[in-house]
């Protein structure tokens, strides 16, 4: 991959909005990779709680913005797809030169860039956490019931911003990555362990595929099903701290 882009006459590349570690070497990295319609601020409170936890003071914790929001870079001549956000987070990685494992935490469409990230750099990742996975069927996209809830979340997302809902890096993230059809088969196939973690009043993600999912790739796929919604919450957060804990007894 290397799509260079006509304004920035370089490969793509993501802004990075935090880098910390409490200890000079870590021996674990974990990034953050958020979802459509916000940025990298979503994962603070996250981050706050993970980095205040004494057993994963030898993590690294870094959070990038996708193309199209915060301080990245934004063009109506990107399509907001696949090949160009996992490009730009290959190289922001890249940069970080890691020497050590590396876990993709993502959060709703950060989770599918993640997914196929890892599938995409095979054996790079050794752990994903998927926090409000949304992945859909075939038949889930052609019904009415997808419509009027696609419908509802936009409305959701308008009500906070409505110009964003005119933006290319919102209708192009949409369209190329959300509602992808092979994101339900490549992570029923993907072969990098992955916890997807869950609230059990999610409304968009359809949960209904969770059981389906788990079933078809038991090997790689394990979930933890909280309460709420769809949001970064504590209820989800908390979990990682065990997750990130077992990654690192592990490598240990």
């Amino acid at each position: 991959m290397n799509l260079k882009h006509d304004l920035l006459k370089r490969p793509l590349e993501l802004k990075k909005t935090h880098d910390y570690c409490a200890v000079k070497s870590p021996r674990l990295t974990v990034v953050f990779i958020h979802g459509i319609a916000t940025d990298s601020s979503s994962f603070t409170r996250a981050i706050d709680y993970l980095e205040g936890t004494t057993s994963l003071s030898e993590i690294r914790f870094v959070a990038f913005d996708l193309l199209g929001a915060g301080k990245s870079y934004a063009s109506d001549k990107l399509e907001y797809n696949y090949a160009e956000q996992i490009e730009a987070l290959h190289n922001a990685i890249l940069k970080l030169e890691l020497t050590t494992p590396l876990v993709l935490v993502g959060h709703s469409m950060g989770t599918l860039i993640a997914t196929r990230y890892a599938d995409t750099y095979k054996k790079s990742v050794k752990r994903l956490i998927l926090l409000s996975p949304p992945v859909y069927t075939e038949e889930d996209l052609a019904s009415p019931e997808f419509a009027d809830a696609m419908k509802a979340f936009r409305g959701a997302v308008g009500a906070k911003n409505r110009k964003i809902l005119e933006t290319k890096a919102f209708n192009g993230s949409m369209n190329n990555i959300v509602l992808n059809k092979r994101n339900y088969k490549v992570l029923t196939e993907l072969k990098t362990r992955a916890v997807l973690i869950y609230g059990d009043a999610d409304q968009i993600i359809g949960a209904h595929n969770m059981p389906k999912i788990l079933k078809e790739n038991p090997k790689y796929l394990t979930a933890i099903k909280v309460e709420g919604g769809h949001s970064v919450s504590r209820d989800k957060y908390s979990k990682m701290v065990g997750v990130l804990e077992g990654v690192l007894n592990e490598i240990s």
